[in-house]
């Protein structure tokens, strides 16, 4: 029964992930879980130490790759900041859409959050649409690879169960 819940918790954090929430998080705090309230259940620490570490980096990469493909794109590191906050509020505000409200509401909120603060800088139309597009572009790269990070951190987890 432990173990249907924990592989309950690994799928509903790989769900989140492409919505972007904090799945890698879910996926962490199940092994822990799992060690802490079964021992020597299959989840050992090295296991859990790896999670924590895979969840770190996932979570870290999304807010890096997208600024840096802001900055990459010609923006600013101001511009880099909109994209990341952008990406955030889009993300929160596109919860009440079923399904892909958020994945949707993160783009777009990447794009807007460095057009806006670009061109607030610059004050120049075709720049702030370059470095807004390099956002997006940053926010979709990091999107896929932590949905990766998380597929490997659910097969760690399987293969320890068994």
């Amino acid at each position: 029964m432990q173990a249907i819940l924990l592989i309950a918790a690994v799928a509903l954090g790989l769900i989140m992930i492409p919505f972007g929430m904090p799945g890698t998080l879910v996926i962490f705090a199940g092994a822990l879980c799992y060690h802490l309230l079964v021992p020597g259940g299959g989840i050992g620490l090295l296991t859990v130490i790896a999670m924590g570490i895979m969840m770190a980096i996932a979570e870290g990469l999304e807010w890096v790759l997208t600024a840096r493909f802001t900055r990459r794109y010609g923006g600013s590191r101001r511009a880099g900041w909109g994209a990341v906050i952008g990406g955030m509020i889009g993300a929160f505000l596109g919860v009440p859409v079923p399904v892909v409200g958020s994945i949707v509401g993160a783009f777009v909120g990447a794009f807007v959050g460095a057009f806006v603060f670009e061109w607030s800088r610059a004050g120049e139309h075709r720049t702030a649409t370059r470095v807004a597009w390099g956002a997006f572009l940053g926010r979709v790269a990091a999107a896929a690879i932590k949905v990766a990070i998380g597929l490997a951190m659910a097969v760690w987890i399987i293969v320890a169960l068994l």
